[in-house]
């Protein structure tokens, strides 16, 4: 079934507005507004994420062992769908990009920025970085949107993926320091298996030597962010890339490593394909 829900998720992803439904915060944001106005939750961050993150997933997690006996657990199957597609990241990232690569290109470099800031929340003094920081953009987005979510899925299952979207959307949205805090803690781990099996799949499907010292750099070190190794082993594997491309030029670096997200998404799925079949 793991196979067949992930197969249906990226359908729905990727070809209908279904995801945009299915992705509504509204009950959680109320949730998280009662813990954040409670004084006794408010000084107290892990009571706090139980409530945010670990409650819910157990929720969904007994729901699915109810409906998983009859009928060979296929009146789950509705469920996976639902939690593996909430758990998604928010947003679009190609129409987030749409802006600033059409400023880009007619080389309008103040639009290109202003879009930046306005659609991706960054900033940069001048159009070489600029080009640089959304490069990262991208790579991260597409780890934290799908990848991530990915990875937990097939490992644990629904309850792992709903686990991991639920401690992020705690860190970006929560206004108290402490729980932030925690929630990017309890991120951090999250992180750091899936993103370390991103970067590698980046050395499989790119630049293999590139990719391989960047691994070697940071394959044992805790403390290393994810972002950061997602994207220089993005930027690695792109193996043509240069820096500080103008007009179309620039946008092409883009592309490449759009190409290069593809392909390690189809790796995954060919390797959890054949996980399926001979496992």
């Amino acid at each position: 079934m793991t196979f067949l829900v992930l197969l249906l998720a990226l359908l729905v992803e990727r070809f209908s507005r279904w995801r945009l439904r299915l992705q509504q915060d509204i009950f959680w944001l109320k949730l998280l507004d009662r813990m954040e106005m409670n004084p006794d939750l408010a000084g107290a961050p892990y009571r706090a994420l139980f409530r945010l993150v670990v409650l819910p997933a157990l929720v969904v997690g007994v729901l699915l062992a109810l409906l998983s006996i009859p009928l060979y657990g296929w009146l789950a199957l509705p469920v996976h769908i639902f939690v593996l597609i909430y758990s998604l990241g928010r947003g679009d990232i190609l129409n987030e990009l749409r802006p600033f690569r059409e400023a880009w290109q007619r080389g309008d470099s103040e639009a290109a920025c202003l879009a930046a800031e306005r659609d991706l929340a960054v900033e940069a003094e001048e159009s070489l970085s600029l080009l640089r920081r959304v490069q990262g953009y991208l790579l991260w987005q597409a780890y934290q949107s799908f990848f991530a979510v990915i990875f937990w899925y097939a490992l644990l299952g629904p309850v792992a993926a709903l686990a991991y979207r639920l401690t992020a959307l705690t860190g970006e949205h929560t206004t108290l320091p402490a729980l932030r805090e925690r929630s990017v803690r309890l991120r951090h781990l999250f992180d750091w298996l899936p993103a370390r099996a991103l970067a590698l799949s980046f050395a499989l499907v790119g630049n293999f030597a590139a990719v391989c010292r960047v691994l070697l750099r940071y394959l044992s070190s805790r403390e290393t962010p994810a972002a950061k190794l997602v994207i220089e082993a993005g930027r690695a594997a792109n193996e043509g890339q240069e820096e500080g491309l103008a007009g179309e030029a620039g946008l092409v670096t883009l592309d490449e490593l759009w190409q290069l997200l593809v392909r390690a998404g189809m790796l995954w799925y060919v390797v959890l394909a054949l996980a399926i079949l001979f496992l």
